[in-house]
């Protein structure tokens, strides 16, 4: 369960975006439990008017309001965007979770990765326009490669057999939603690097990661359908993308440093033990704290957004 200390220091962000842009609505990309957004409601107050989760996930959203029954009709629920948006957009681990494409070099060419079931006959998956790469899971898939004339968006070098991903949903989501915003701002927490450390020739292994039951492993193959399937992200595509289509990068740091500069060790000197244990989490570089980012993205205001008074990153992306 989310540490609350998260939840008040990201409204001390909100709040300032709420005011620098004049709007009164929230809106929650992937709300999971209703934590954050119990967390948020309680922290900012009759600041905010209308808090709108965005979710396709039908049992999450049952889950969600039960949880957050006690705020009445101020919490609403939609599957999709409006014609316009004039708020303030939190996405928490929202980003990863979207779909990616894969890469694979060979040392002489990129060849687009995908899945395949075996060709009964034994021939290499893939056909006549494919090459299989072997090692069917037991699931029956396999990985099986297509040329392509997709690329990273750094020349590399790539040691050969590298494996990476790009990601054009999340540039995609990211477009659309400057098209959608009229006045607003959109703070995106998530785990990734800047384009320079995400392509390093060193992490040839690519990050697509599965998630189950609190145990992590690296086959998307196996175990099918009941494994969530992250990957991180390229914090400078989404920056680009979101530059390209009309908003501007109000600040890029580590979460650690956000929270910090929104006021977390003040929140810690307040709270119990266990509240700090819990809290600390966030901050500490060698947990949460260096490996998630924060980036904030603006429409149609510009501001000094508080969380990256100190420590802002946005010269690496």
């Amino acid at each position: 369960e989310l540490s609350p200390l998260f939840g008040r220091a990201l409204a001390v962000q909100l709040a300032q975006a709420l005011d620098a842009t004049g709007t009164d609505e929230v809106w929650e990309f992937g709300a999971g439990t209703g934590a954050l957004a119990e967390q948020l409601l309680d922290a900012l107050g009759e600041r905010v008017r209308r808090y709108v989760i965005v979710d396709l996930s039908g049992a999450l959203a049952a889950r969600q309001r039960a949880r957050l029954a006690r705020f009445g009709p101020r919490v609403q629920w939609v599957s999709a965007l409006p014609a316009r948006l004039d708020g303030v957009v939190v996405g928490n681990e929202v980003l990863d979770a979207m779909p990616v494409t894969l890469l694979h070099w060979d040392g002489q060419a990129w060849f687009e990765r995908g899945v395949t079931l075996p060709d009964p006959a034994g021939d290499d998956a893939g056909g006549p326009a494919g090459r299989g790469t072997g090692a069917a899971a037991d699931s029956g898939f396999a990985w099986a490669d297509r040329a392509t004339a997709l690329r990273p968006p750094v020349d590399g070098p790539f040691v050969p057999g590298t494996v990476t991903e790009i990601h054009p949903q999340a540039q995609a989501f990211v477009r659309t939603l400057a098209a959608t915003i009229g006045r607003g701002a959109a703070f995106f927490v998530d785990y990734g690097f800047p384009e320079a450390e995400y392509y390093h020739p060193q992490r040839r292994g690519g990050t697509l990661m599965c998630h189950r039951a609190h145990r992590a492993d690296a086959d998307p193959l196996a175990d099918v359908g009941d494994k969530d399937i992250t990957a991180h992200v390229d914090f400078t595509a989404i920056a680009l993308a979101a530059q390209d289509a009309g908003m501007d990068v109000l600040g890029y740091t580590s979460q650690a440093r956000f929270l910090i500069n929104c006021g977390l060790p003040g929140l810690l000197a307040e709270a119990d033990l266990p509240a700090r244990t819990a809290a600390r989490r966030l901050i500490d570089e060698h947990e949460m704290g260096e490996l998630f980012k924060v980036v904030a993205l603006a429409k149609g205001v510009v501001f000094d957004a508080v969380g990256f008074a100190q420590g802002d990153r946005s010269h690496r992306l």
